[in-house]
Order: C-alpha cells, then sequence, then structure tokens
C-alpha cells in the first residue's frame, strides 16, 4: 500500500502511517509530478496546500482514502471522491481549542486595545486616555455557528461573565440551552442584540458574505465582530465603510478572502486587528490534526468505522457502537434479497422498529444498499458511494420508522423486482445477526456460509425429499427450519449447508411436487 503525503504533517502522524504501508512524503511537488505520483497511490494525505480537485482524483485509479489533516476539506472535491468511494476523512477536533483560545485572545485585543496600545508604546509614546477600552463582563457574546470551535467559545466566553446568544439553524433550541445559550431564529436579531459577534462556520454558498451591509446597519454602535473561521463570510468592503465611519468599535480578523491580502484597504485601519490565520497554528492542534487523520485512515484500513468520514455522516463513538451491530445486519439483509431476487431490484424499502426506529438511520441504510449492490457488482461499493450507485441503477429507496413493538429493535426489509416481491425482518441476538421473518413467516434462523431457501406447499414428505436429494451429492446440512401459517398452506424452508448447492441439484428441488421455488444464498 502506497501512502503519499503532499503537505508537512507531525512526525507522529508519519510513524502511524508507516505502520500501514509504504509512505512517500513529497512535499513539492509539481501539478504534473503530483499527478504522475498519484497514479499508484491507495492513500494521498494532504492539509490546505494541495489542491485535490476531481482530475487528480480520477488519476488516482488506486485511490481509496483522502486524508486531511485538519478541518477544511475546501481543497478537496468531496463529490468527485465521492462518486469515486473515496473515503475522504478529517479532523474536525484538531484545532477546536486553539481556535477557540485565539477568537477569545482577539476579543480581548480589541475591547482592550491591546494591538495599538503595544504599538504606540513601542513608538516612545504613553497615551493611556487614547486606548479606554471596554470590559467584556456583562456584554453579549452573539456565537453564528454551534458547532465544535463555537461550543468551546460559549465555554470560555461563559468564564468571562457574557451574556450568550447563538445563530444555528442546525441546532435544537434544546441542545443550545443545554451549553447555556439562548438560540435566535435570525442572524439580523443575533446583529442588533450583540456587543460582540464570532463567527463559526464554514465558507459555503449559502454563508458567502453573510455578515453585509445589512447586517451590520442593524449592530450596535461599537460593537465587535470577530472573524476565525473563513474569509468571504463577511462583505470586506461594507466591513471597511464600518470601521472607518466608526459604526462599529473594531473587528479582529484571522482570514481574509484572498490570503494572504493585497491591497486591502482594511490593513490601513487602525480599530483593525489581524492575523496570518494562526487558528490552528499550535504546537498542540497541528500535531493533533496529523495524529488524527492518521488513527482515522489506520481504522478504516483495519476494516473499523471511523468518526470523522466528511461524505459520510458523523456520529458520535456511543452512537456509532450502538448501530454498528444492525449495519452488519442491514447488509447482510441487503445481500440476501438482492440474490434471492436474482440482481433485479428495482425497489426497496427498509422499516425500522423499536429503539432503532430513534437513531439516526443513514449509515444502516448505506450498509443496506451495500449489501444490496455487491452481488451485482464486482467491486467498488462501499458506504460511501452505495447511495449514488444506487440511485445511477434506478433503484427507488424509501425509509420509514414503526411503533410497532412486536419485532424488538429490528429490521425489515421489502424489495421489488418485475413483478416479485421479497420481504424479510432481521434483527441481533448475542450479537450476532437472526432472521426473525421470512416472507411473512415467523422463524429464528442465524443466516450464514450457504442458506437454501425454498417456498413450497406444506405436505408431509417435503423435508425429506429435499433432504434426500442433497445426501445424493455429498450436501450437508448444518440446520434447517420450517415457517409456515397454517397446516398444509404455503411453506417456506431455510436449510443452511456446509457446502455449494450446483445447478443440476438446484434443478432436482425445484422439479419436486409442490415446491413453488428454490433459491441459493450465499453469505
Amino acid at each position: 500500500m502506497k501512502i503519499l503525503i503532499t503537505d508537512p504533517i507531525h512526525e507522529e502522524a508519519i510513524k502511524i502511517l508507516k505502520e500501514l504501508g509504504d509512505v512517500v512524503v513529497a512535499t513539492d511537488l509539481s501539478r504534473e509530478e503530483l499527478l504522475k505520483e498519484i497514479e499508484d497511490t491507495d492513500i494521498l494525505v494532504v492539509r490546505s496546500g494541495t489542491k485535490v480537485d476531481r482530475e487528480l482524483i480520477e488519476r488516482g485509479k488506486r485511490l481509496k482514502i483522502i486524508g486531511r489533516a485538519g478541518v477544511g476539506v475546501d481543497n478537496i472535491d468531496v463529490e468527485a471522491a465521492t462518486e469515486r468511494g473515496i473515503i475522504v476523512v478529517n479532523a474536525p477536533d484538531a484545532s477546536s481549542i486553539s481556535v477557540a483560545e485565539l477568537t477569545i485572545g482577539l476579543m480581548l485585543a480589541a475591547a482592550r486595545n491591546i494591538v495599538q496600545a503595544n504599538n504606540s508604546v513601542k513608538r516612545g509614546e504613553w497615551n493611556r486616555k487614547k486606548f479606554k477600552g471596554i470590559e467584556l463582563y456583562g456584554k453579549t457574546l452573539g456565537v453564528v455557528g454551534l458547532g465544535r470551535i463555537g461550543q468551546q467559545v460559549v465555554k470560555r466566553a461563559k468564564a468571562f461573565g457574557m451574556n450568550i446568544i447563538a445563530y444555528d439553524p442546525y441546532v435544537s433550541k434544546e441542545f443550545a440551552e443545554s451549553l447555556g445559550v439562548k438560540l435566535v431564529d435570525d442572524l439580523n436579531k443575533l446583529c442588533e442584540l450583540s456587543d460582540v459577534i464570532t463567527l463559526h462556520v464554514p465558507l459555503t454558498p449559502k454563508t458567502k458574505n453573510m455578515i453585509g451591509e445589512e447586517q451590520i446597519k442593524r449592530m450596535k454602535e461599537g460593537a465587535i465582530i470577530v472573524n476565525c473561521a473563513r474569509g468571504g463570510l463577511i462583505d470586506e468592503k461594507a466591513l471597511y465603510e464600518a470601521l472607518k465611519n466608526k459604526k462599529i468599535r473594531a473587528a479582529a480578523l484571522d482570514v481574509f478572502e484572498e490570503e494572504p491580502p493585497k491591497n486591502n484597504p482594511l490593513l490601513e485601519l487602525e480599530n483593525l486587528i489581524c492575523t496570518p490565520h494562526l487558528g490552528a497554528s499550535t504546537e498542540e492542534a497541528q500535531r493533533a490534526a496529523g495524529t488524527i487523520v492518521a488513527e482515522q485512515i489506520k481504522k478504516i484500513v483495519n476494516g473499523e468505522l471511523a468518526e470523522n468520514i466528511v461524505n459520510m455522516p458523523n456520529l458520535p463513538a456511543e452512537v456509532l457502537g450502538k448501530i454498528k451491530p444492525y449495519m452488519v445486519l442491514a447488509e447482510l439483509l441487503g445481500n440476501i434479497v438482492m440474490q434471492v431476487l436474482d440482481g433485479s431490484v428495482k425497489r426497496v424499502e427498509v422499516i425500522y422498529y423499536g429503539n432503532l426506529s430513534k437513531e439516526n438511520t443513514d449509515l444502516i441504510n448505506r450498509a443496506l444498499l451495500k449489501g444490496l449492490l455487491s452481488p451485482i457488482l464486482l467491486a467498488g461499493v462501499n458506504l460511501v458511494n452505495a447511495p449514488i450507485l444506487a440511485k445511477n441503477r434506478g433503484i427507488e429507496f424509501i425509509e420509514s420508522k414503526s411503533n410497532d413493538t412486536r419485532y424488538g429493535n429490528a429490521i425489515k426489509v421489502v424489495a421489488e423486482a418485475n413483478g416479485k416481491s421479497f420481504s424479510l425482518v432481521g434483527s441481533i441476538s448475542n450479537n450476532k445477526p437472526i432472521i426473525l421473518e421470512i416472507e411473512g413467516y415467523e422463524v429464528n434462523f442465524i443466516p450464514e456460509s450457504v442458506v437454501l431457501i425454498i417456498r413450497h406447499i406444506d405436505k408431509p414428505g417435503m423435508i425429506g425429499k429435499v433432504g434426500t436429494i442433497l445426501g445424493e451429492y455429498g450436501i450437508n446440512i448444518a440446520e434447517m427450519q420450517v415457517g409456515r401459517k397454517e397446516p398444509g398452506g404455503d411453506s417456506v424452508m431455510l436449510i443452511k449447508l456446509d457446502h455449494n448447492v450446483p445447478e443440476e441439484v438446484l434443478k432436482k428441488i425445484k422439479e419436486i411436487e409442490n415446491i413453488k421455488d428454490a433459491v441459493v444464498v450465499k453469505l
């Protein structure tokens, strides 16, 4: 396995990666050299310097994982990676504390004119009146974005005795209250109420210039704004006018729309404090960025589920622990369904029961689709691209959740193909997947190895006839179960075998009187 590192990362991270394969550190490649080097690369590790665009991704025929040693993935075409089934991981927690501390530092510097006073003293001046500041105690802090960094800022601002409000349309009122924060439902309202505003959101088409002329007009006279997130969140022209005309007291920026800023009039203003994108520039953050992403890559290589996969939902470790057995179950159910319906599924519905219906089931859905597609695709299907591949094949996917408690925590899959349908209900028992129902018939069956599924009419001697044919061909039966609703009616027979069933044997079984259908499923 070749691991290519194209931006500087901490030595501890490189040490972890060397346990996984051959590490090539090449931090000064030209574009042409990079395109050549990526061709036989299995894992690519970058920071913000390398542009991982569609062209580069498509050149990486062996590429399986892209690791971003840091938070933002602006430099990675995540959509192109997802289409190829390439996993993108990052280290979102690595710099949270460092950025939060810088935010507080810039907030204090802006409130107390620390930078301007420092420069004045160094010029030989001693003008105390000029640099009279304000206290943060008792002031209202408006936090835009209650993600990892926003939460760390809240913790520290509370220690200063600040009143905290926040705007984040993606969190609940209850979650904000658990942090001791009052949630407001409108950014303009936050601007009107806040003495200090701090931004902690990614740069997207929706957030571009989210603090513009309208929002600045609504700010209090003497307000302070801090941005340690991304350049482009603030309309720099509108900010310049507000600072120049003393509409707001000060701004503190660690990021700019163009970095480094060139001929930017903001830099001429005394009431602007700025730093050269130092948010993650601490020894601790740099070490963590590298080692976290290296550990994430190690988990994936070892077949484990990583927490920080960008192109899949990120769930807390305790949630992953709860749903992981059901991901295994869902993949198994999908695999069985596709084999039974002979690779032609066009519609699949999944229904969640019990406490499982209350969980985030996106990863379970992905596992189901992965299992569904695996029998018909030679390679390349994984949790990342399974939804895209299913959509491209015209498979309609429907999810629903039920309050029905008869199955406990369970998953039901109903699939349709060419006028036929097939259904399964599965659960987890003793940490193993178990089939509770097949085609509406109750069973209690652990699916493993080779399973022969027979639909038949419940008549005396059916089990014996099937067993005789299997015995004639030396096929050993490991386990057998029959599910029926009433004597003499339609039934289903599940037979776990030690060996595969040749086509001629399957044909003989299908020819037995009262057998409607028989299919072999390999697990």
